[in-house]
């Protein structure tokens, strides 16, 4: 996920969800199941509805804009679902400086749907779908495919920092433009008290 902040926008590129890769376990009124998106879903959904929205949180009252506004580009490729768009509200800018952007998710209905068991646990094979909407998360959402730890790099591509799993397939976060800057916290000295006393005991000096 890349996130590029302008002086009053934010444009923001990367992957919604990759293809044919297992969910987290999810709940259900009949027990806890699996889920991936096989390839080629995204694409019909997207050729069936050229009207996906794009929204903050999974709220529909926070619509950021969509696919027939023109700020939101969606195309499955042969790794998934990417999409780039350009974000003028004020809030989600304002998230963006303050570097709390974590992830995609998105909302569908399955049309076609293979249920099986794979190594124990209900599986479902998404092999298409009805797309309504990707959601832009911040730190207070926890989407449903956990993928590889994020991280967050500053103006100047310095510190990296790891702040959330999320269902973005790529291995980091890269955040330009104009952030806020923050203090850096006060680094402790690592307490090996409890590592000494082991070796000691180990040695028989106590």
């Amino acid at each position: 996920m890349e996130i590029r902040i302008k002086e009053d926008s934010v444009e923001i590129e990367g992957y919604v969800n990759a293809v044919e890769r297992l969910s987290k376990p999810l709940p259900s009124r009949t027990g806890e199941f699996v889920e991936r998106i096989c390839k080629g879903a995204f694409q019909r959904a997207l050729q069936r509805n050229d009207n996906v929205r794009l929204l903050y949180n999974h709220n529909w009252s926070r619509d950021l804009g969509g696919t027939k506004d023109g700020n939101v580009e969606l195309s499955e490729d042969n790794i998934g679902l990417r999409i780039r768009a350009t974000v003028k509200d004020a809030e989600t800018v304002q998230e963006a400086r303050r570097g709390n952007l974590v992830g995609f998710s998105f909302g569908f209905e399955d049309r076609d749907v293979d249920e099986h068991s794979e190594n124990g646990m209900r599986t479902r094979d998404v092999k298409d779908m009805d797309l309504y909407e990707i959601s832009i998360l911040d730190r207070k959402k926890t989407p449903a495919y956990d993928g590889t730890l994020i991280n967050v790099r500053d103006a100047e591509g310095q510190q990296e920092k790891r702040i959330y799993f999320s269902e973005i397939f790529a291995d980091e976060i890269k955040i330009t433009g104009n952030t806020e800057r923050r203090e850096k916290p006060e680094e402790k000295a690592p307490d090996y008290s409890e590592a000494e006393k082991i070796i000691s005991e180990m040695k028989g000096e106590n």
